[in-house]
């Protein structure tokens, strides 16, 4: 299996490119829509909406003859991601895109260390230099004590611990089914989460409102599955990388189309969290070590 991933480094670099562009998206139009839906009714409707996309998917989830353990595995991800996802829609529409991405990128870091709580992985040394200097680099973002810390940024450091527990999740189900399988459940299990918080405080929605959300949910659903191929293409020090670019594209459109400005300090400490996420994947790489659970920042929505 992993030669046959490292022969195609090109084809996963490719790959990523395109996730990063379409999650890029999905910031952007979650920004365009605003806040007069309630974050979770938003989240649902994209995620709702987005099975619309997932039907040529259903046939191989059908096929897969889920297991109950695996239905247990895929419920608990579900869960997870539903917290996760309506604390980033409800960040999204309050803290600049530049924030929400570079803050989203400690997910990795709390992958890491749920590794060594609940999956029994050592925290070698460089693990813990890397994951403390992850966490400088999100106080650096955040500066408490210079300025507020508002909800949207408390929220994303929340969101982040959910991601990570619906990756670590994902990671255990990683050889037993596809990314076809494993996208589709995710949408099916996030959709009934999220459908009893969005109907608590419901908002009818607008046919404009309708329409940025199904460009939310086709944005997401293909991003999801192109982080899939990439990761089935090329090892993860190759793709990696590229998957970071996001930080920049989400800095060049909020200066471009939202007018946020620079905040020089977001740039800082994305750098220093993106440095010790790479610092980590490149010493297992160097080291040859097989973990189960890959330092890789996945996304999302």
């Amino acid at each position: 299996m992993e030669v046959a991933r490292a022969s195609r480094p090109v084809t996963g670099v490719l790959w990523m490119i395109l996730t990063g562009v379409l999650f890029v998206g999905v910031t952007a139009v979650v920004k365009v829509l605003g806040t007069r839906i309630p974050a979770p009714e938003a989240a649902f409707l994209r995620y709702l909406l987005g099975l619309v996309f997932l039907v040529p998917m259903l046939r191989p989830v059908l096929r897969a003859q889920l297991t109950h353990r695996q239905w247990k595995f895929f419920g608990f991800r579900g869960i997870a991601h539903t917290v996760g996802v309506s604390l980033w829609f409800f960040a999204m529409t309050r803290i600049p895109i530049a924030d929400v991405t570079a803050m989203n990128y400690l997910a990795p870091v709390y992958v890491a260390i749920g590794a060594a709580l609940f999956l029994g992985e050592t925290l070698h040394l460089r693990r813990i230099l890397a994951v403390a200097a992850a966490l400088i680099g999100a106080l650096i973002i955040l500066r408490p004590g210079f300025r507020e810390v508002g909800p949207g940024h408390l929220a994303m450091l929340i969101a982040a611990v959910f991601f990570a527990a619906s990756y670590l999740t994902a990671k255990q189900m990683a050889d037993e089914t596809g990314p076809e399988v494993t996208v589709t459940m995710l949408s099916l299990s996030v959709t009934l989460g999220l459908a009893p918080l969005a109907l608590m405080n419901w908002v009818w929605p607008t046919g404009e409102e309708l329409l940025l959300l199904l460009a939310v949910a086709f944005l997401a659903t293909i991003g999801h599955y192109t982080m899939s191929l990439a990761l089935a293409a090329a090892p993860v020090m190759v793709t990696q990388p590229v998957g970071f670019l996001q930080l920049v594209w989400a800095v060049l459109l909020g200066v471009f189309v939202f007018g946020e400005g620079v905040d020089i300090w977001v740039i800082i400490g994305g750098t220093v969290i993106v440095a010790a996420i790479s610092f980590m994947t490149w010493r297992e790489a160097v080291l040859k070590r097989r973990l189960r659970t890959p330092i890789v920042p996945e996304t999302k929505l």
